[in-house]
């Protein structure tokens, strides 16, 4: 159900690692709490690889907003574009923040060498420290549609249903920053990830 009751602040960081469209999800983001009336500070920290490298943003919306970084333990939400890129922001999770994890894995350079394993108990260890975790079938949704790439769109959906931020914000965002094949593509998998907000992710690469 749409929550549209207007909260004094809401504080998210999306996690991802480069190539995976992070900077435009959060833009996206940003845009429909700025559509809502909120104010809105963004910010991104790139990792060492352009692609595949670490990325997160932090996108931090209230009443009036002084400081575009999150505290640490300050997370309303984690939006976590990789299963294992969830772990490396449970410092900034509390018992009040929910984690929506989507099903894609990429492995690591430490993990593709053989070196290391993948933890594929993130969403279990994230639950230690957050207060919820959603876990969403991303990939498959987005599979489903038509078109995996719009996977983070499907995410960006299970988040807008918990967020009060009234869904022609978040269609408006989309209008105005895509149009045609990519623009309806994208809505559906959003329209997807609003109305199913939990899923059993079977994993995809």
């Amino acid at each position: 159900m749409e929550n549209n009751e207007k909260k004094s602040k809401i504080d998210t960081i999306i996690a991802g690692v480069g190539g995976l469209g992070n900077i435009l999800a959060a833009k996206i983001v940003s845009h429909a709490f700025a559509a809502a009336g909120y104010d809105v500070k963004q910010s991104e920290v790139h990792g060492m690889a352009q692609r595949g490298g670490a990325v997160s943003s932090h996108v931090r919306a209230g009443a009036r907003v002084h400081s575009p970084l999150i505290s640490l333990g300050g997370a309303d939400f984690i939006l976590s574009l990789e299963k294992m890129e969830a772990l490396r922001y449970l410092e900034y999770a509390s018992s009040r923040t929910v984690a929506i994890i989507g099903d894609l894995r990429i492995d690591p350079p430490s993990v593709a060498s053989g070196s290391e394993e993948y933890p594929d108990d993130a969403a279990e260890r994230a639950g230690r420290v957050a207060g919820e975790v959603v876990e969403v079938a991303a990939c498959r949704i987005a599979r489903e549609i038509g078109s995996e790439r719009v996977f983070n769109s499907v995410l960006l959906g299970a988040l807008a249903a918990r967020v009060p931020v009234p869904l022609s914000a978040w269609e408006g965002t989309y209008a105005g920053l895509m149009s045609g094949a990519a623009l309806e593509t994208n809505l559906a998998a959003f329209r997807a990830g609003f109305d199913n907000q939990r899923f059993r992710a079977t994993g995809c690469r």
